[in-house]
């Protein structure tokens, strides 16, 4: 899979902009402020339909604009045209200008793998944090689980209306909150199969990874899931013994909701005794892993990205990730510091220098 070009409209602070890719190593360069991150936020955007920086989507429309467009060529054995709009009043996605109506039916089209260094907050951030990742990596990979996820939290939003009524009324039907309560434990096992299936899809590849960047230790994902072993049954009587304290407080006291994920190397847990260059390596071992589950379960490569990919770490640590990546892999590299990329690399990829919002291609850098 590649992109082998992109339009942009009014995005960011290109007002417009078309650019052709190589099919292996792209790097894009310039100094911070220049616009090189906007182009992999719009790869990333034609994939998933959301921005992988903080905000609504809409503000990714230049200033003094009403609107603004991604488009891009795929080759996924055939060529396909995405295209996202984006309005103040929402997105509309069409793949060779028909009109998707759902989500879940556009974004397991495109696989792209993101690395930015806002990725650490993976490690250091709450629960909340690694839930949203699994939530984003597995719909890439599933339509079910978007499905199962969107049923899930209308019934966990309704169920919790429910027992907040209750609280205040100390009236209502127990039927009408058992068939609630049934409702979520088998989407709620349905959703924990599936991020089950996807941690232990991702440990067999990625403690060798891991390896392989750093030279010693050993990396694995522990799930943590209050569903994780129980059958619909034993849940159902964990819900029902605890239905006054759920009542009582108003919210639903188990379920998916508050799933975790621990990086452990060595035995310990990343986020309590690691440095904040073992952390790093620990999510680029990650999203290794994540290209090679991709491959294996959809049959073909994703895009990756590597935003920043040069900072923080030491030039054996990065010559180490580059050899792990797959030459089949369109990749996207973005620096601010391109005299300290390995030559080799530079000799064999393509080269776009970033400034004030234009784009230049460079056959040879610095000429």
């Amino acid at each position: 899979m590649e992109i082998c070009n992109l339009k942009l409209l009014n995005f960011r602070n290109y007002e417009s902009l078309e650019i052709k890719f190589s099919p292996t190593t792209n790097i894009i360069y310039g100094q911070n402020g220049m616009g090189k991150t906007n182009i992999i936020e719009a790869i990333y955007m034609l994939a998933l339909t959301k921005t992988f920086r903080l905000g609504n989507d809409n503000v990714v429309i230049k200033k003094g604009k009403n609107i603004a467009k991604i488009e891009g060529l795929i080759k996924d054995n055939i060529l396909n045209t995405y295209k996202i709009i984006i309005n103040d009043t929402g997105k509309r996605i069409k793949i060779d200008n028909n009109k998707i109506s759902k989500v879940s039916d556009y974004i397991t089209k495109i696989n792209v793998v993101l690395f930015n260094p806002d990725d650490l907050k993976i490690i250091k951030d709450t629960p909340m944090t690694r839930r949203k990742l699994l939530n984003i990596e597995i719909s890439g990979l599933k339509k079910e689980y978007v499905i199962y996820l969107n049923n899930y939290n209308k019934i966990l939003k309704q169920r919790n209306a429910y027992l907040k009524a209750l609280n205040k009324k100390s009236l209502g039907s127990s039927d009408f909150l058992n068939i609630l309560t049934e409702e979520l434990v088998t989407t709620g096992l349905k959703i924990m199969s599936i991020r089950e299936e996807f941690i232990n899809n991702i440990n067999k590849y990625i403690s060798d990874i891991y390896y392989e960047i750093t030279k010693k230790g050993t990396l694995s994902l522990k799930y943590k899931s209050e569903f994780k072993g129980k059958t619909k049954d034993q849940l159902l009587k964990l819900y029902a013994k605890n239905i006054s304290r759920e009542i009582i407080m108003g919210k639903t006291l188990f379920g998916p909701q508050h799933d975790d994920v621990e990086f452990i190397v060595n035995n310990e847990v990343v986020k309590v005794y690691s440095s904040m260059g073992e952390q790093k390596n620990s999510v680029i071992a990650f999203k290794l892993a994540e290209i090679k589950n991709i491959t294996h379960t959809l049959n073909r490569k994703p895009i990756l990205i590597l935003d920043d990919l040069f900072s923080e770490l030491d030039q054996e640590k990065i010559n180490n990730i580059i050899n792990l990546i797959d030459i089949d892999v369109q990749t996207f590299i973005t620096t601010t510091e391109i005299d300290f990329v390995n030559k080799d690399l530079l000799a064999k990829s393509t080269i776009f220098h970033v400034i004030n919002g234009t784009v230049k291609e460079e056959k040879t850098y610095g000429k």
